[in-house]
């Protein structure tokens, strides 16, 4: 199998993990978008914001990406009246996670895009590589 073939599969095959990685993050962030503390003056869930990193394969000599450190985001969490709530404060307010279900719907479809092209890269290496033998068998 040629170098290029190997590199193209290497560098698919690490944007499907760290896309992967962030539909992890993301499918986390969404699961939590409701929660709050147990108890008065405790945070809730803080969204989480996957980071990537590129790398450089000195055997392939091609850069591939990967996962870096999963950040906490640090904008303000939402609050809500709620008196009755047990995690509710002095004021009767309950503080909620500072996610928002729109904005993860949008970044996990542009992950599974992602996703879909490395995937897509994976199979036409592969058919290519099919190819290539048929064509050394002949």
């Amino acid at each position: 199998m040629s170098m290029e073939f190997l590199q193209s599969l290497k560098i698919a095959s690490s944007g499907l993990r760290v896309q992967s990685g962030r539909m992890r993050v993301i499918a986390e962030n969404i699961a939590n978008a409701d929660s709050t503390a147990r108890t008065a003056g405790q945070d809730p869930y803080r969204r989480k914001v996957p980071t990537f990193v590129s790398k450089f394969d000195k055997e392939l000599g091609a850069a591939t990406v990967a996962m870096g450190r999963v950040q906490r985001d640090q904008t303000d969490f939402k609050m809500r009246f709620e008196p009755g709530h047990p995690a509710a404060d002095a004021n009767g307010y309950v503080k909620y996670p500072n996610v928002e279900p729109l904005v993860e719907t949008v970044d996990m479809r542009e992950a599974q895009r992602s996703y879909e092209a490395n995937l897509n890269i994976v199979s036409a290496t592969r058919r290519m590589i099919t190819k290539t033998l048929e064509i050394l068998k002949a």
